[in-house]
């Protein structure tokens, strides 16, 4: 089972999260959008969707600073492992509770506004479920494992696997003594990334770049201006 949890199933999730994202690009780009609801309600968006989205980016430096950065790094540029964790505590705490408190009123508004709800598909229960989560127990780890308990050094453990799995020699046994709220942490966002191009999160890929060297748009009157507004511009 060790096995399979950290060697066999973090491919098969890579594996359907490239796959299932080129056969959608290939075969679904009509559908390959965040399906915006903001007609549909505006407030609880206005709030919900930057805290989620500001929140997760840097989330995300985080987890990049933490799993792809090795350890001896950080002691080469003179960062204690103390200050480590406390920095991490701290921004990792307060991003991850940004990301939760706007999925969590993403959460709200989709159950509240019946109009929202309504078109809310299996798909998009799936992605927030999943990004709750994942986001859940990465804060519970944060901010009550690691403040009941010493922090946890997953920089000498879940960072070497991780990079072992890019690498394609990932080591099971480096995972084998993770605590189990991490372990289930890791094991969601595998699972996130497999639905991934299954659902409204396959934007996150996109990168409007030709829209910086887009023509600018120039709208025109269909019908002939009136007199009163021909006289009223000169």
């Amino acid at each position: 089972m060790n096995e399979f949890l950290w060697v066999v199933y973090p491919y098969l999730c890579l594996m359907l999260l490239v796959v299932g994202t080129l056969t959608r690009y290939n075969y679904d780009q009509i559908g390959w959008t965040s399906k915006s609801s903001e007609l549909l309600e505006k407030r609880l968006l206005r709030l919900g969707s930057p805290l989620f989205h500001w929140g997760i980016i840097f989330v995300f430096l985080g987890h990049v600073a933490g799993l792809l950065v090795p350890i001896s790094l950080y002691h080469a540029l003179g960062v204690s492992d103390h200050l480590y964790h406390m920095g991490a505590m701290v921004m990792g705490g307060i991003t991850g509770l940004m990301a939760l408190a706007g999925l969590i009123l993403l959460l709200w508004r989709r159950l509240i506004v019946r109009r929202v709800r309504a078109h809310t598909s299996t798909a998009d229960w799936l992605a927030l479920g999943f990004l709750i989560a994942t986001v859940a127990l990465g804060l519970l780890m944060t901010l009550v494992y690691n403040v009941a308990h010493l922090p946890y050094e997953y920089r000498t453990t879940v960072g070497p696997w991780i990079r072992g799995v890019f690498l394609l020699h990932p080591d099971a046994a480096l995972m084998a003594d993770v605590p189990l709220v991490l372990q289930l942490h890791i094991l969601t966002a595998l699972a996130l990334f497999a639905v991934s191009p299954f659902t409204r999160l396959v934007h996150i890929f996109s990168l409007p770049l030709a829209y910086l060297r887009r023509a600018p748009m120039q709208y025109r009157r269909r019908a002939p201006a009136m007199p009163s507004e021909r006289a009223g511009r000169d």
